[in-house]
């Protein structure tokens, strides 16, 4: 499978939406149950996609981009209607700044209608809005070339310093030209695969690009085993983190097509589990948080422009939703387990913090402005990914 490039400027089943809390009440205006218009939590033919909770903050931006959520070529096509009392529907979003006399649990319900204003799908979910938490905390992120590029690490660092707590971020990997504490475990072209079994002895440590997982070791000459207090031993000075990250899934599922896209997700879900286990068999109290993958940018161009004829922009968000769709059915309801979900992909914006970049229409003709990177944000999308971590780390450690 090709690895997805760090860009240079910066370094079938479908998944049923979980209610979070006791089921809604219809109200006066609602239709009885069982009719054609009575609104349910399924999926319906657009694949709608919810996560069991949408976290905001007290004072920072929350997004439901309602591309991000389904499953459609064309989401123009759909008539999206928003149910909270709180946060404003617009075009393609939802969007919402909580206040502090926000601060609690609140209904969402999104519905979707065709053109003939039939009712096609309809997911809840539950809006948690919490105040900044001002708890230390040290965290480690897991991940790929999203994670490479540490602009969400340094966003979250960087919140949490404003709230007035510390942030530790915990790491073998420190890239070039980032701050000293910007550290984490995030390698361009990297798989959950990679992270559980591509062994080679010195870890962590050496060069990024030729060094095996950092948490693989071979002990007294045996086989390697993942091993995560040695991992800390050598990159924490032997102390767990309070919560890791995971946020993998684009090398994974970016070859697959509809025949071998369920195959591919088994193995690397399989491999992903064995992560979750070497750090839940290590430590019973640090959190472990699975980053659910964000959506591709929003048109072909991007993907024509990194990919050429190889890889289409449509093939890569069916992955890419389906993998969301497998990993909120494995993840879901094991917060007794100390795993959570970070629904870090309904929070982008994928049409306007993608990169850009001028071509012309035709030869020394006028230039138009596309999309031309498929599945690594602009800067302003990274912190996007990082506002969405920084609300479950706040929404976590009040």
């Amino acid at each position: 499978m090709p690895q997805l490039m760090q860009i240079n400027w910066f370094p079938t089943l479908l998944s049923l939406v979980v209610l979070a809390g006791a089921p809604f009440a219809l109200s006066a205006a609602d239709p009885a149950p069982g009719t054609a218009e009575a609104t349910h939590d399924v999926p319906g033919p657009v694949r709608l996609t919810l996560p069991p909770t949408i976290y905001a903050v007290v004072g920072h931006q929350m997004n439901v981009y309602f591309d991000n959520v389904t499953l459609v070529l064309n989401p123009d096509n759909y008539a999206f209607d928003v149910a909270c009392a709180k946060g404003r529907q617009q075009s393609e979003r939802w969007t919402y700044t909580p206040a502090a006399q926000d601060v609690g649990s609140h209904p969402f319900e999104l519905t979707v209608r065709n053109e003939q204003n039939e009712l096609i799908a309809s997911g809840r979910c539950e809006l948690r809005v919490v105040a900044e938490a001002k708890t230390d905390l040290s965290v480690l992120m897991i991940g790929d070339s999203l994670t490479h590029a540490s602009v969400y690490p340094a966003r979250v660092a960087e919140l949490a310093e404003k709230a007035g707590a510390k942030m530790k971020l915990v790491g073998s990997h420190h890239p070039e030209n980032q701050p000293e504490h910007v550290r984490h475990e995030g390698y361009g072209g990297w798989t959950a695969k990679r992270f559980a079994t591509h062994y080679k002895p010195g870890a962590p440590g050496g060069d990024y690009k030729d060094r095996g997982s950092p948490f693989l070791y071979a002990e007294d000459g045996g086989n390697p085993a993942l091993n995560f207090a040695r991992y800390c031993q050598a990159a924490n000075e032997g102390r767990f983190p309070d919560v890791v990250t995971i946020f993998l899934g684009p090398n994974d599922i970016f070859r697959a097509t509809d025949e071998t896209l369920e195959s591919t997700i088994d193995d690397m879900l399989t491999h992903y589990e064995a992560v979750v286990k070497m750090i839940r068999q290590a430590t019973p109290t640090t959190r472990i948080a699975a980053m659910l993958p964000v959506p591709p940018a929003a048109t072909q161009d991007a993907f024509g422009a990194n990919y050429a004829s190889g890889q289409t922009r449509w093939q890569y968000k069916r992955n890419q939703h389906r993998l969301v769709e497998r990993m909120l059915a494995a993840f879901s309801g094991r917060e007794d387990e100390g795993v959570h979900l970070i629904p870090a992909y309904i929070n982008l914006d994928c049409l306007r913090n993608y990169p850009t970049a001028r071509e012309p229409i035709e030869a020394d003709g006028e230039q138009v402005l596309r999309l031309n990177n498929g599945v690594h944000p602009a800067p302003a999308g990274y912190r996007q990914i990082g506002d969405s971590l920084y609300a479950w780390l706040s929404a976590t450690s009040s």
